[in-house]
């Protein structure tokens, strides 16, 4: 150390505390660069050379395996403390790079030291922040250092965005799909992750929404593969229930399609510190190469997902007459369109006598402009008037309707039986491979017997309620012989019974009206509803109907019952007129009859 470096440092100093900061990228940095880590910690001796005591030298190393580009650094933070509440006399690093990888925290660094009349010690020197000289060197430093973060990034990058371009670059790949010992992209052998992949592109296909799949999974029982991201198990293959997020991941992947896509998203840095990661639309996607592996469906296919999950969105612009059938008792939900402004009408149900009631309400444009709703239209004789209509138009396809469900329903038990077979063959597995473990275990082990002896139990007990779970499931299937086939079959030749069961689900009445129907036109005048019917076939039907009366017209009492009970008043109780209102078939705006009903009897449990 030359005589200029030798008089910077001050009895202050060397009061003070030396200050040594260690640090290295990555967790296999430290494993495997170990001559770089002997380097930092060799800096102790020069401290001590300069004047410090062995036990003023505090070594920060903290920060090990982290990036010098975080912000969140425990070590560096603890550092930068010290500094500025003066306890420290040098901080000592290897290089500039070690203490920081960018401008900021390295400035900020450095007017600490400056205020606090802290040197800064690496391999070159000894500076002084607060001088003039020192203290452009060591901006120029951090500049330099920065920008060589920047290029061994960019190498980096460029390397991958190249094999990406070729559709070589190895990235996770979704459950399902593996890399064979080529490196190329198959899909995964086990066969019942196969299964279980393809049943689930077939449900949503039936179903036409990721909530409905999700559904039908649980109901079924039916589990759903996955790959265990960290931990101890990382990379090893899990089952369980299918969950909502998981379902709208493989539906938006489009690796299923056999493409390989990447730059999906992008990474923005933002006040916290993992940042967020935006998801981009397709033209600014770095690589999209199609039909570059095997996949479960076609690029076709998912594209028709991604149009039906966009339909099915609630958020997703006033257009929503693509939307799944609910289970309310509306028949035009998705269908109705606004007569007067043209939009889509929303549903509002109101319950009265027990029931649900439909009412059609144009409240989009009024809720923007902060305005009353459109129109407001109670649907009950409108969904009364359009299923007579189909009624009328459809008969002569309900056979056709009729023999195409039975085939699915069909399907669809074949291969929930063939799903839970292979759960049950899973678990076979499962404690065999257990048992042939317990029996190789030398029997003087007693630890790792017990430890074998345990898990085989645990894999037995699965496969007995995997069997269970599989008998159950077998007898509640609903198996078609000749006599249900000659039934549905005459139930089919009867649209008019089938529509009016009341064992039909509002879904499935609905689902059959879109069939049919592409848009209903609602326009309310001042005595009539007017009604104008689109067929799918591009053929079109309009008729009217009676004003129907409000929700608030409904909820009043019918005068025939004042008039009614005024005539009973002088010489009846108040439970002789209601039991006489009921009588004589008046109903009461809310409940079924003027006479209070006694509570049921319950059944004594003894």
């Amino acid at each position: 150390m030359n005589l200029e470096a030798r008089n910077k440092i001050t009895a202050a100093h060397l009061a003070r505390q030396a200050c040594l900061y260690v640090r290295q990228s990555t967790l296999r940095q430290v494993l495997e660069n170990t001559e770089s880590t002997k380097r930092q910690y060799a800096l102790r001796e020069r401290a001590v050379a300069l004047g410090w005591k062995p036990e003023q030298v505090v070594v920060i190393d903290s920060d090990l395996g982290q990036s010098g580009a975080d912000t969140d650094r425990a070590g560096f933070l603890r550092l930068v403390a010290a500094v500025g509440i003066g306890e420290v006399g040098v901080v000592l690093g290897l290089e500039v790079s070690r203490l920081a990888r960018n401008s900021s925290d390295w400035h900020r660094l450095l007017e600490i030291c400056a205020l606090a009349d802290t040197l800064i010690l690496d391999e070159d020197g000894l500076y002084d922040p607060s001088h003039f000289n020192d203290r452009l060197l060591l901006g120029m430093k951090g500049t330099m250092s920065e920008a060589e973060l920047h290029v061994l990034r960019a190498r980096l990058i460029g390397g991958q965005l190249t094999k990406a371009r070729r559709g070589e670059l190895e990235v996770p790949l979704p459950v399902g799909l593996v890399y064979d010992t080529a490196g190329r992209v198959v899909l995964d052998p086990d066969v019942s992750v196969q299964e279980a992949v393809r049943q689930f592109f077939e449900t949503f296909r039936r179903t036409t929404s990721a909530t409905a799949t999700v559904r039908a999974f649980r109901e079924a029982g039916w589990l759903f593969p996955r790959r265990v991201q960290s931990g101890a198990h990382k990379g090893e293959l899990a089952w369980g229930p299918l969950l909502h997020y998981r379902a709208l991941n493989v539906l938006k992947n489009p690796r299923y399609a056999g493409a390989f896509a990447y730059g999906r998203t992008r990474a923005k840095k933002t006040s916290q510190p993992n940042g967020i990661r935006q998801t981009l639309p397709r033209e600014d996607w770095h690589t999209l190469i199609l039909d570059a592996h095997p996949g479960y469906i076609t690029w076709a296919e998912h594209e028709q997902n991604l149009t039906q999950l966009r339909a099915n969105s609630a958020a997703y612009g006033g257009d929503r007459r693509h939307g799944p059938p609910r289970e309310g008792p509306a028949l035009l939900q998705g269908l109705a369109v606004c007569g007067r402004c043209g939009g889509r009408m929303t549903i509002r149900y109101y319950m009265r006598h027990g029931k649900a009631v439909p009412q059609y309400t144009c409240q989009v444009e009024g809720i923007k402009r902060a305005e009353s709703p459109c129109q407001r239209i109670v649907g009950a004789d409108v969904d009364r008037a359009i299923g007579e209509l189909l009624i009328e138009t459809m008969t002569p396809l309900a056979l056709e309707v009729a023999l195409s469900v039975q085939d699915e329903l069909a399907s669809r038990a074949d291969e929930a039986d063939r799903l839970r077979r292979q759960s049950v063959e899973r678990a076979r597995y499962e404690a065999e491979l257990a048992q042939r473990r317990y029996l190789r275990v030398d029997p003087d082990n007693r630890l790792v017997a017990v430890t074998l002896e345990a898990e085989w139990n645990n894999k037995l007990r699965a496969l007995d309620t995997a069997q269970e779970h599989y008998e159950r499931q077998r007898k509640t299937d609903v198996l078609l012989d000749d006599e249900k086939r000659q039934a549905i079959l005459a139930l089919a030749t009867d649209f008019p019974r089938l529509w009016a069961d009341p064992e039909t689900p509002a879904r499935e009445r609905k689902r059959m009206a879109r069939l049919i129907i592409d848009d209903v036109t609602l326009c309310l005048g001042n005595q009539v509803l007017d009604v104008h019917v689109r067929f799918r076939g591009g053929d079109t039907r309009s008729f009217q109907l009676p004003r129907p009366r409000s929700i608030v017209d409904l909820a009043k009492l019918d005068p025939a019952v004042v008039t009614e009970v005024d005539r009973l008043i002088d010489d009846h109780t108040d439970s002789q007129i209601a039991a006489a209102l009921d009588a004589a078939g008046y109903q009461p705006p809310v409940g079924d009859c003027f006479l209070p009903q006694p509570p049921a009897a319950t059944e004594r449990l003894g």
